[in-house]
């Protein structure tokens, strides 16, 4: 890496990035984020691969690290006309500094982005540059983080332990061995990975390999999955080994909220016609209503946090789809409803004390009118941070302005990354501590707040929420 690259990091990101321009409001929001900017990351949803930290091997190249897990950056390239193929999805021999000269060329686009902001915090923080990434500086980028991530102090073990990750959940299957995070605990590594249950392949009809998955399931447990009760059971034994494993909560990405409470006799009517493929799309949305309060009623059992990410058309390009499989960013966000579609759940479950449901939106008009009123009642309910396509700084404050005023900041749970690309997780978390302080420090300039009293939110939001919600 030149010379030129390890001088100040302030071209790329400035010291006072999405504070508030305010010369009043400005010192405020300064003191609250030093006072947590180095605190511990704790990150309880995401889709890191633990096998990275299972095996600790030294990432392959920049494209592979950065572009290829990284959807946010392949459907803005995607949007521009670029083939999917020319950024090496589905293709096994592509050449990675190619893909990643195209890359640099267009990497104008994402002006303007979170995307940006997350990269720029990755090449200044991490990796030392201060020219932007283009076309003329590709080269440079490309050698100079092929270089570093050769070098020992940035194996996967060491990044996870430099940027402070107190814990780190993965995302997977009911059918996955779970053998990388095994193999994470057997080490003598002391990172703290943890694995949440994601029953979606086994409840969701629509997912591919939907029966075979439901058989394989049986083949693990040793169930009768064919079978309600016995399909039941052998998700309750899955959660269990799950939680063996330090699983702290489950998560469900259905394409709706609704939930249903049908009798065993209907259940199990309602499961043969799923099981046999006779089962027409009502019936598959009504099928994923009840497993919804089916896992509710299992988390007031065994004490796992539940997750609902609604709202999401999956694989929406079918084109893109049939190529190149799932999460290659062709899912889009529709209206959803939770007030209607959440009663079921809780009439039944809504008062447990044993229970927490984190809601997550990708339909925003539902903070003031639904979810902050829904949150701010029922005590089991509680406020995910902005997800995906909001993931963003005008996401987080319209979240807190919508959601504060109803539910409060002590019936949301704090900020989770939820990404695939690891390196983009410190950048995450100091985008999201950057708009609380710049939040908080609005209602201090209004004497809304005491100045110490922000501090103390300040501190829960980046910290403390998170760990009591997920029981951490």
């Amino acid at each position: 890496m030149s010379k030129t690259t390890m001088l100040s990091t302030h071209q790329l990101l400035h010291d006072d990035t999405l504070f508030p321009a305010d010369a009043s409001i400005l010192p405020i929001a300064q003191r609250l984020y030093a006072t947590v900017r180095d605190l511990p990351i704790i990150s309880p949803h995401g889709h890191t691969n633990a096998r990275w930290f299972a095996d600790d091997e030294a990432f392959p190249n920049p494209t592979a690290l950065l572009i290829i897990p990284d959807h946010y950056v392949l459907r803005m390239l995607y949007s521009q006309g670029i083939p999917m193929e020319s950024l090496g999805i589905g293709v096994n021999d592509y050449d990675p500094r190619a893909v990643w000269r195209i890359f640099a060329k267009n990497y104008f686009l994402f002006r303007g982005t979170p995307s940006r902001m997350w990269l720029d915090y990755t090449f200044s923080r991490v990796f030392g540059f201060t020219e932007r990434l283009s076309e003329k500086t590709a080269d440079e980028y490309y050698d100079g983080i092929s270089e570093t991530i050769a070098r020992p102090e940035f194996r996967p073990r060491a990044l996870f332990d430099r940027f402070r990750i107190e814990v780190l959940t993965t995302t997977d299957a009911p059918n996955d061995s779970l053998e990388d995070i095994q193999k994470i605990r057997k080490s003598s590594w002391k990172g703290r990975v943890l694995p949440a249950f994601r029953p979606d392949p086994v409840v969701d009809p629509d997912f591919a390999g939907f029966r075979e998955n439901i058989i394989r399931l049986g083949e693990i447990t040793g169930e009768d999955t064919s079978q309600w009760k016995g399909y039941l059971r052998a998700l309750q034994a899955r959660r269990a080994f799950f939680k063996s494993l330090g699983a702290t909560s489950t998560d469900h990405g259905h394409p709706t909220a609704q939930t249903a409470d049908l009798s065993t006799a209907e259940a199990e009517v309602l499961f043969i016609k799923i099981f046999s493929g006779r089962a027409d799309a009502a019936e598959q949305e009504l099928f994923r209503a009840q497993m919804l309060t089916e896992m509710a009623r299992m988390s007031v059992e065994d004490g796992l946090v539940m997750q609902l990410h609604p709202g999401s058309v999956r694989n929406h390009n079918l084109l893109i789809f049939k190529k190149f499989g799932r999460d290659i960013g062709a899912d889009i966000p529709q209206k959803t409803d939770y007030v209607n579609a959440l009663r079921p759940l809780l009439s039944r479950f809504g008062n447990e004390a044993n229970f927490t449901l984190i809601l997550f939106t990708l339909d925003e008009t539902n903070y003031s009118r639904e979810l902050a009123p829904m949150a701010g009642h029922y005590p089991c309910l509680r406020l995910g941070p902005p997800w995906w396509f909001h993931d963003s700084p005008e996401g987080m404050m319209r979240f807190r302005e919508q959601a504060t005023e109803s539910a409060g900041f002590y019936n949301t749970v704090g900020f989770n990354d939820d990404t695939r690309a690891f390196l983009s997780i410190p950048a995450r978390h100091d985008v999201a501590r950057r708009i609380d302080s710049a939040f908080l420090a609005r209602l201090v300039s209004q004497h809304r707040l005491e100045e110490e009293e922000a501090y103390d939110v300040l501190h829960d939001l980046t910290v403390g929420l998170v760990k009591k919600a997920y029981r951490l």
